[in-house]
């Protein structure tokens, strides 16, 4: 398998990469691989796919806003 050397990472940088490493209990190598496939592959998630998944989650919701008091919420204390 191929491998890379980078060089002159800003420590704050590294710092976020260890740090989310940590957090999804990777080593370092494993988080950059992971970030890197992201890049290159990202996901593309249709229009109709995302609007199942907020459909799904607004019946979910307990105390669900109607329109009307959502745009009263928006405008509140606007001119």
């Amino acid at each position: 398998m191929p491998s890379i050397t980078v060089k002159n990472i800003p420590e704050e940088i590294y710092d976020r990469v260890r740090e989310q490493a940590n957090a999804h209990h990777r080593s370092i190598n494993s988080e950059i691989i992971a970030c890197l496939e992201q890049t290159v592959n990202p996901q593309h998630i249709s229009t109709n796919d995302i609007l199942q998944e907020a459909r799904r989650l607004r019946k979910k919701a307990k105390g669900s806003l109607s329109s009307e008091e959502i745009e009263s919420a928006i405008t509140q204390g606007r001119p």
